[in-house]
């Protein structure tokens, strides 16, 4: 299996349009196969900071995610309001 942690590092004003976008992300990635989770968190004590956490079966389901229509538009949207940092583990 494979997990994504995906930090953002979101300004006040972008807040909303990130959760946004995240959260049609979350919505749309939990129908891609071999999706085991995926989940936005806001962290408790920086305003600042989400997590988008995501496990994938597979190294397979994790390229077709990757090249889904979904994720092509509301990546580049959250990453031209937001720095973005990945983690991936594999386990």
């Amino acid at each position: 299996m494979i997990r994504l942690n995906v930090f953002i590092d979101v300004k006040p004003e972008n807040r909303a349009a990130v959760l946004e976008a995240a959260r049609e992300l979350v919505a749309c990635s939990l129908k891609d196969e071999g999706c085991v989770a995926y989940d936005v968190f806001e962290s408790a004590t920086r305003s600042n900071v989400l997590m988008i956490c995501e496990t994938w079966r597979d190294a397979g389901s994790l390229d077709a995610h990757q090249k889904s229509a979904h994720f092509t538009t509301l990546v580049p949207r959250i990453e031209s309001l937001a720095p973005m940092k990945l983690e991936q583990f594999e386990f």
